[in-house]
Order: C-alpha cells, then structure tokens, then sequence
C-alpha cells in the first residue's frame, strides 16, 4: 500500500466528528408557533395581552393589564420580533400581532402578584370552611377539622 493513498487515523475521527456535529445541530422542520417568543431579559416576565376580540377593540382588557403593572414592550427592544403590526393598531411602536400586544413586568411584582392571590385564596378556603363547620353537630360531623391525607402501597390481600 502506498503511503500517499493512506489517511491518518487522527484526520478520519476528526472528519467524522465535524460531521456528528453537522447533524447534531439540524433540527427537524415544525410549523412555526403563531406567536414570537421574546428573548428572556433577566428580571422580567412576559405575557400578550389581548386588544382585540372579533375586530372590536377591547380597552377594558388592555386597561385593567396595564394596571395591575404590564408595561408594553418597545419594538425597538427587540428587532429579532420585528413584525407587520396591525394596520389598525393604536400600539404602533410596540409588538402586536393578531390583537395581541406583548407586555413585560418585573418578576419582584409578579411574585408579589402571586403571594396576593396565595393569601385570598387561603382566607377564601378558610372562610368556606367556617361556614361549613358552624352547621357541624359533635354526634354526627360533617367535616373533620383536621385535614390530613395517607398514602399506602399495597398491602392488600389477594
């Protein structure tokens, strides 16, 4: 065998592993998703809020959103979502696409949201429960007032 017709062993497996490579980073073709995902900013949370609803616009919608703290997100924040906003939209410098505008909050708020709702929630279960147990009779319960759950595995007889 001549040694200008044989390859290196070295320059085979880096060949090959370049093409590993290649195929690694193919992926597979899907329909693209209705709406652009932002690129995530640290410290912010996103969310579309609805315009419009069959062709009407809905302001008490955008209103209230803009209220419990969503901000719209500029357009020019992020060129990578450029997109043909609607040719009715009172929201040209921003992202709308569909009747849906893209808004931001900071994640500080959006966890003080969470631990808000956490509480009613908690004083709505409790307040149901009061209500329940006032009606309750010693001889004859509705309801425990504890509350404990008790999983087994098997156990059972065959």
């Amino acid at each position: 065998m001549d040694e200008e017709t044989r390859t290196v062993r070295a320059d085979e497996s880096r060949a090959m592993e370049t093409d590993r490579e290649a195929e690694a980073r193919e992926e597979p073709w899907s329909f693209p998703s209705l709406l652009p995902t932002p690129t995530p900013h640290d410290g912010f949370v996103f969310r579309w809020i609805r315009t419009r609803l069959l062709g009407n616009e809905d302001n008490m919608n955008v209103s209230r959103a803009f209220r419990e703290g969503w901000e719209p997100v500029k357009a020019s924040d992020f060129p990578e979502m450029k997109t043909l906003n609607d040719y009715r939209s009172q929201f040209s410098d921003n992202i709308e696409q569909g009747g849906l505008l893209l808004c931001k909050m900071s994640e500080e708020k959006i966890q003080q949201k969470r631990e808000f709702l956490k509480e009613k929630s908690e004083n709505q279960m409790e307040a149901v429960d009061n209500s329940f147990l006032r009606e309750n009779n010693p001889r004859m319960p509705l309801l425990r007032p504890e509350r404990s759950t008790k999983v087994t595995f098997g156990g059972g007889e065959r």
